[in-house]
């Protein structure tokens, strides 16, 4: 049996839990044990697996120093009778904010605001733009 899908509004309160602990760098295991949990089920609050209570999200937003507001930042507008967009663009800028809350996302841009100098910023700004061109197109 397949597992069941997270709710939107779940996996995107996980997501920015995920985010702020990510930032802070503090691992699942240390955000788990200051609020008596194993980082297993930090693991599934972040993936939306699980559902994160009211007075836990609390605790959550006290120990990761943000306001509960902030895990609802961006949420997506669900509508029960929306269409899904299927294979086209984002209708946002959704994808971003996913990218963001990767590994990868976080350390470029850890690396790329270290970066003082704003011409070598734009340089490698220009250099990612030409690298993701499809070939044969400049």
């Amino acid at each position: 049996m397949a597992g069941k899908k997270p709710n939107p509004i779940d996996a995107h309160v996980g997501s920015r839990v995920r985010l702020r602990r990510m930032l802070l760098g503090m691992s699942q295991e240390r955000l788990g044990d200051s609020m008596g949990l194993t980082f297993q089920q930090v693991q599934k609050y972040e993936k939306g697996a699980n559902r994160i209570g009211a007075s836990r999200l609390y605790h959550i937003s006290k120990i990761l120093g943000v306001p509960v507001g902030f895990f609802f930042e961006e949420a997506p507008n669900i509508e029960e009778n929306a269409a899904t967009p299927g294979m086209a663009e984002p209708e946002s800028e959704a994808f971003i904010l996913d990218f963001l809350n990767t590994r990868e996302g976080l350390e470029l841009n850890r690396a790329f605001t270290k970066i003082p100098d704003p011409k070598v910023r734009k340089s490698i700004v220009d250099l990612v733009r030409a690298l993701s061109e499809p070939k044969g197109q400049k």
